[in-house]
């Protein structure tokens, strides 16, 4: 797989690298960054943690400014954050910030003209962890967390792969996409007015039945100005209520949906995964 670097830069003895590469699954070249712990300059394999972002961002977000090089330096634990869609000038989009280029929510299109380059599902499930497991010092123990739209996109791979990732987490996921307006306009896009086909991407629905579980871990600020209409947490509390699935989610007071909230607690997602990966 030929990739091409495109920045470097030393951070806490290790390093935050970006690269390209074109995806097969995608049909466009793709953006991703890596940030390499200091362990694994001694040519030791490192368990990985995937980072999906929200609505808007792309692979720089949470490298600048979520404040994760430090505590994953010292429990030597790379990050890797693919970009949040395909990219492209032949790439379909939108005028809307919530659809298109920059809003993948991590499925799998069927409908024209989104399915040509729209597999974001597929792209962070196999083909990115393919490509990193073969270029870098990143072993294949898995853990994958995300924020908001990458928080339903974790949750959502986590719930239905329980055999690849160690351990979940989310900072205010769209927890109950096919009642949320977000889910409700990316599903009929992406997947078609087949209300029961969207099922496989709603995280409450995939946990109320789930019968594997992968340790989860959901932080919700209850200053987030899209708490009750787009992310809906309650749903994902009572599913784990019927399945008995070991979530734990923990509610701040006065937190919205920022990086400044996402930097406050990184470093117990850091932590709780590092205990999984580890084991």
């Amino acid at each position: 797989m030929n990739i091409e670097n495109l920045s470097r830069n030393k951070s806490f003895d290790g390093w935050h690298k970006q690269y390209s590469h074109y995806s097969e699954t995608l049909n466009c070249d793709m953006r991703f960054a890596v940030y390499l712990p200091p362990q694994a300059s001694n040519g030791d394999k490192v368990p990985a943690l995937y980072w999906l972002s929200g609505l808007t961002c792309t692979d720089e977000n949470f490298m600048q400014k979520a404040a994760a090089h430090e505590v994953a330096a010292e429990l030597g634990v790379a990050i890797i954050a693919p970009d949040t869609s395909p990219r492209g000038d032949d790439v379909a989009d939108d005028d809307a910030y919530d659809l298109g280029k920059g809003a993948g929510f991590y499925v799998n299109a069927t409908q024209a003209p989104w399915n040509r380059h729209y597999q974001m599902y597929d792209y962070v499930l196999k083909e990115l962890p393919n490509l990193v497991e073969s270029v870098f010092p990143v072993s294949d123990k898995r853990s994958v967390f995300g924020h908001s739209m990458g928080g339903h996109g974790a949750l959502v791979l986590a719930l239905r792969n329980p055999e690849r990732y160690r351990s979940v987490s989310a900072f205010s996921p769209i927890s109950n996409p096919v009642n949320s307006p977000w889910g409700k306009k990316a599903f009929t896009a992406y997947l078609g007015t087949d209300t029961e086909s969207w099922a496989d991407y709603d995280a409450s629905l995939l946990m109320q039945k789930a019968s594997q579980f992968v340790p989860a871990l959901v932080d919700q600020g209850e200053a987030d100005n899209f708490l009750a209409e787009q992310l809906k947490p309650e749903a994902l509390e009572a599913a784990a209520k019927q399945s008995g699935y070991p979530l734990t989610l923990n509610r701040h007071e006065g937190y919205d949906h920022s990086y400044y909230f996402i930097a406050t607690f990184i470093a117990q997602h850091l932590r709780f995964h590092a205990e999984h990966l580890k084991q």
